[in-house]
């Protein structure tokens, strides 16, 4: 199970990646997280005393950072985008510091400034430098997620499928909104779109997101967070992989090489010091 939630994010970019080429990105996510909302919320309870903060969160965490994410994705390989966005741990931990007052150990400003070098690596050659306002976008959306995950941290009470459901709920109007201001062709793409594109939005939604978020609240709930948070630096090799072998891509040497740098700094971040072990340590 613990692969498997990698593979499922991973895959995601790929499936988004080929989907792009057909809706715009917004819009895509709008489609998403409209499955996502349909599905979930009928499997939690309202909670009321944190809709207006839910409401919130989901204007960064979701439509800013989304937009911002696969707008970006639109102009790189699907593999090179979910090596970039692992900058949202680096991220959350320097947030985590200055607004939670979280305490780092010296690896983790290690890990953190290898994963900055690696982006500045990849960001180097001449095929990132074409699209660096794609670049951009994508670690910005990292950092819109990273916001969004200090402020959930602050949220009490309250269960991860709450979370995710009743963000997906505000997001899909935002998105939507978002989409008819910054995009056009909505219509015709709607049209046009082949069936293996919708199938595509069906797997963002569904299994993606809605399935996704439950396989990893489930281990989250049943193993600790250091043991099973290793586990998603699989993600973007899935992406690569998929992006050559269904999409065609073919990133450089160099550009694997800043995404080993950006894997190495985020993993020495997440596994902890004292282990480095497989497998999961349940919770008792």
């Amino acid at each position: 199970m613990a692969l498997t939630v990698p593979l499922v994010w991973g895959m995601g970019f790929v499936f988004a990646k080929g989907a792009i080429s057909h809706f715009p990105p917004i819009l895509l996510m709008s489609f998403r997280f409209s499955l996502t909302a349909l599905i979930l919320v009928w499997f939690v309870t309202i909670p009321k005393e944190h809709l207006w903060r839910l409401f919130c969160i989901s204007i960064i965490s979701a439509a800013i950072q989304y937009s911002l994410t696969f707008t970006g994705l639109k102009g790189l390989d699907a593999g090179i985008a979910a090596l970039i966005v692992q900058l949202e741990v680096p991220f959350l931990v320097i947030l985590g510091i200055v607004f939670l007052k979280e305490k780092a150990q010296i690896k983790t400003f290690l890990g953190i400034s290898m994963a900055f070098i690696g982006v500045s690596v990849m960001s180097q050659q001449d095929e990132l430098r074409v699209n660096i306002g794609s670049v951009f976008l994508v670690v910005s959306g990292a950092f819109a997620w990273a916001t969004g995950q200090v402020m959930i941290r602050n949220l009490k009470n309250i269960k991860g499928m709450q979370v995710t459901a009743w963000i997906a709920v505000f997001a899909v109007p935002q998105l939507f909104t978002m989409s008819a201001i910054f995009e056009d062709g909505q219509i015709e793409a709607i049209k046009e779109a082949p069936p293996l594109v919708w199938w595509a939005v069906v797997y963002l939604g569904v299994v993606m997101t809605a399935f996704g978020y439950f396989l990893w609240n489930t281990l989250i709930r049943n193993h600790d967070v250091g043991d099973v948070a290793p586990y998603l630096l699989f993600l973007p090799l899935f992406s690569l992989f998929g992006g050559i072998i269904f999409l065609g891509e073919s990133p450089t040497f160099p550009m694997l090489v800043g995404g080993l740098v950006i894997l190495c700094g985020v993993g020495l971040i997440t596994i902890p010091t004292s282990v480095f072990r497989f497998g999961f340590k349940s919770k008792k």
